[in-house]
């Protein structure tokens, strides 16, 4: 059975029409995208610790260039060993730690740093949240920065912003930059530009792009509108 997709603007629309293959290609991407358990929990246990030495030492191992190879040579430990260790399915001795922090050139407590780390979290209440200013930012656009958390283990950074518009404007910045961001419209509504695409937003409206477009809202409708704005980026 094939799927139909409309995309468009306030112009036009557009009504895509896949084959059966091309959905079921679409389907399998979304199932391997959601197949993450978000209730699970991690269970602390000598084998989180194990995958935490394992992560860390095939990160110093990449880090001087080396193949498993080139440390089991460094090191006298076999080869199958050393994958084991790396994959966390085998617990090293002190001895087997204390030779791979020397041929790896770095104190034997940074293996351990993986299972060391903090996980951050930030509560921030209501009317303490950062103002801002970003680039084109003019009055009555006021950007709030509802938190932040810098180098983590997820790899990706993430802006969440409230945004609120209550003065009109003729001119309005645009925004270009790196990553994904989504809008969630929370009180007034907005035409914003993604591209060459107008889309008019509401409250309960979502708009979720790739942000390296030009983008931005372009006409105010109702005042004073307000909207969430999530951006995710790689670190650096």
């Amino acid at each position: 059975m094939a799927f139909i997709f409309q995309t468009g603007n306030l112009m036009a629309t557009k009504v895509v029409k896949l084959t059966d293959n091309e959905a079921d290609t679409i389907a399998l991407k979304a199932k391997a995208v959601f197949n993450q358990d978000p209730h699970r929990v991690k269970e602390f246990t000598e084998r989180n610790l194990e995958m935490a030495i394992g992560r860390q030492v095939r990160a110093f191992r990449r880090q001087h260039g080396m193949k498993v190879a080139d440390l089991a040579n460094a090191t006298g430990l076999s080869i199958g060993m050393l994958s084991k260790i790396e994959n966390g399915i085998t617990s090293p001795s002190l001895t087997t730690l204390q030779i791979l922090s020397h041929a790896l050139s770095t104190p034997i407590t940074s293996l351990f740093r993986g299972f060391e780390d903090t996980r951050e979290v930030q509560h921030v209440k209501a009317g303490e949240h950062l103002e801002i200013e970003r680039r084109g930012t003019r009055a009555g656009h006021q950007y709030h920065l509802l938190g932040h958390i810098g180098s983590n283990n997820s790899g990706v950074v993430v802006e969440p912003y409230l945004i609120t518009l209550t003065t009109d404007s003729d001119v309005f910045p645009t925004f270009q930059h790196d990553g994904v961001e989504l809008l969630y419209m929370l009180e007034g509504e907005v035409e914003y530009r993604h591209g060459d695409q107008l889309f008019h937003l509401k409250p309960g409206d979502s708009l979720f792009f790739d942000a390296d477009a030009q983008h931005g809202p372009e006409v105010l409708v109702k005042l004073p509108a307000r909207y969430l704005s999530v951006i995710s980026y790689p670190q650096a």
